[in-house]
């Protein structure tokens, strides 16, 4: 991506990302994190129900459809839900590392209008790993996987601890995220961005 800021750019010290020997494999489908996510669960009414799939090494690839409640301009995709997308899709990377980790900073271009109904498919994937911070870029295109750029991103998320979502999330929400019985769904209601 052009012109990404400095706090952007791995440090001399970074390491090419691992995925975890535990990820999916590739082509298999992430599913929702929490039904809940504006971003992935089948729960939100309006919400983007982003469908993300593992890719090779530490990528993935996602779809969503623009809806009519998705938009800004008449007829046209939000700059937000936009970003949204990229930020659900550059997330879900953490998956393929197992690691519990939020978003620090995400930088957007915003390149074509993206109207509604269109499908929007987007690729990530992480580039370095630094400590706790994990480094990563995403575009979506419109027409197609090959179709050309709408938007991109590059973001850093920052490894915490699950006490990052039990301290500031709400009781409720996370009582019933834990007493989940399904351990993958307990387990990936808390790896990706607040």
């Amino acid at each position: 991506m052009s012109g990404t800021s400095p706090g952007l750019q791995p440090p001399a010290d970074a390491v090419k990302p691992v995925r975890h020997p535990d990820a999916p494999a590739p082509g298999e489908l992430l599913g929702a994190h929490y039904g809940q996510c504006f971003g992935c669960g089948g729960d939100q009414p309006h919400g983007l129900h982003l469908q993300a799939r593992a890719g090779e090494g530490v990528s993935i690839t996602a779809e969503f459809t623009v809806q009519p409640a998705h938009q800004g301009a008449p007829g046209l995709a939000h700059g937000g839900v936009l970003a949204t997308a990229l930020d659900e899709t550059l997330g879900s990377l953490n998956w393929l590392l197992r690691t519990i980790a939020v978003t620090g900073r995400l930088e957007t271009d915003f390149l074509r209008p993206v109207p509604v109904g269109t499908t929007l498919h987007l690729e990530a994937e992480v580039t370095a790993v630094a400590g706790r911070k994990i480094y990563s870029t995403a575009t979506g295109r419109i027409g197609g996987p090959d179709g050309p750029v709408a938007v991109r991103a590059d973001a850093l998320f920052i490894e915490v601890k699950i006490d990052h979502f039990v301290d500031h999330g709400r009781a409720e929400e996370i009582r019933a995220a834990m007493d989940d019985p399904d351990q993958v769904r307990r387990t990936r209601a808390f790896e990706v961005n607040p």
